[in-house]
């Protein structure tokens, strides 16, 4: 059923976004100081980000990096993955997780998820692998934690390496410790929708410092030598390209930037937590949603708020975005499916029931650390109406 076309517009003015990152004055002097100390390219900053953030999530290494993207292409390049290969992963995430796999040569295999997390577990990963699986990359989806204890202990029976897609973990826990703590390799994003944001970029973090050294040259062109160390020799040093790299380097303006917003993770998480619990409590007696929720093992950090549209639910969910929009409500489509889109039409996959049912009957409302009362409550009445045509 489609809302009346004579329902007004919403004063542009009012419109309530989907997320603003929470920055401020303490970022943009940050961000100045970097400017004004003449070193704007990869250097000190991003060497005490990348300390910071690893003492921060409990790994022994942080190497910055240019996006969760070039993140997650070069933990496939450290595990020597190639054609041949697959590599196990949830079509329910955004498109670069399985597009990394393309860009060692491997074929990304696309398992399901569980219907109430929206991640692979040990049993849809089971389902899908192969003689020729070498990994799986497992996605926290919108920070809602996978079960990686799970996942490790059954990747390790089945000689399999396991890469965690933290893109939107930050701040979520499994078992009482950070996501990302114990991980084999964690990739990271910092892109503006997530809740510790450097405008762009992203981070990978692993225990093995040999993985650590190579990857550091990895990002910057396989030299062996930085520029931020060339510069602080007091004598010439002549660097060496010991392979094949790439310019995958994080600046020290967005570093800066990092060290400010993590510093405000803790609180950051505790707001969009606080959102959350109010969102459900004003949901609970709305019928035909149902909200995402924190797994027995774990807490998320709520990056994203969705909701799972019953079947049975008056409007279809596009439908219901344009009604929200129209009421002045930027929602989003739910996690995207990368077996729907046309860069994997034609691409062999097993079926995938679950996947097709969050992507298709889910959507993302508002919510963002400076989100008042007034306009969570705006967005809960607008679903009311809706579910009540």
């Amino acid at each position: 059923m489609s809302a009346p076309e004579t329902t007004p517009a919403a004063d542009p003015a009012d419109r309530i976004p989907v997320m603003i990152p929470w920055l401020g004055e303490e970022e943009a002097r940050a961000a100045a100081d970097a400017v004004l100390s003449g070193w704007v390219a990869q250097g000190p900053r991003v060497a005490a980000f990348e300390r910071a953030f690893a003492e921060r999530v409990g790994a022994g290494h942080a190497i910055a990096v240019s996006s969760c993207t070039t993140a997650l292409h070069l933990a496939l390049v450290a595990l020597d993955l190639g054609p041949g290969d697959e590599v196990v992963v949830p079509s329910l995430s955004f498109i670069a997780t399985a597009n990394a796999v393309r860009y060692v040569g491997a074929e990304p295999v696309f398992a399901d998820v569980d219907e109430e997390t929206g991640n692979v577990t040990v049993r849809t990963v089971d389902a899908v692998r192969t003689e020729r699986t070498k990994a799986v990359i497992a996605v926290h989806q919108g920070g809602v934690p996978a079960d990686v204890h799970a996942l490790r202990a059954a990747c390790d029976d089945w000689g399999t390496a396991l890469v965690e897609d933290a893109a939107c973990a930050i701040g979520a826990t499994v078992g009482g410790k950070s996501v990302g703590q114990g991980a084999l390799l964690a990739a990271w994003s910092f892109h503006p929708r997530k809740i510790v944001t450097t405008g762009e970029g992203g981070m990978l973090t692993t225990d093995d410092a040999d993985w650590a050294l190579r990857l550091r040259r990895l990002r910057e062109h396989g030299m062996n030598a930085s520029a931020a160390q060339r510069h602080a020799s007091a004598t010439p040093v002549l660097e060496s390209y010991l392979e094949v790299g790439f310019n995958y380097r994080m600046t020290d303006i967005q570093a800066a930037v990092g060290l400010v917003q993590l510093g405000k993770l803790d609180e950051m998480v505790a707001r969009r937590r606080a959102l959350a619990a109010r969102y459900d409590a004003l949901l609970r007696d709305v019928p035909g949603l149902r909200p995402v929720r924190d797994p027995a093992y774990g807490q998320g950090n709520f990056q994203s708020y969705w909701v799972l549209l019953a079947e049975d639910f008056p409007l279809g969910r596009d439908e219901l975005l344009a009604a929200l929009a129209r009421a002045g409500i930027s929602a989003r489509r739910g996690i995207m499916a990368a077996h729907l889109e046309p860069a994997y039409r034609g691409h062999p996959h097993a079926p995938l029931p679950v996947t097709g049912r969050i992507s298709r009957d889910s959507l993302i409302l508002p919510l963002f650390h400076t989100m008042i009362e007034a306009q969570q409550d705006r967005v809960v009445a607008a679903l009311r109406e809706e579910a009540a045509r």
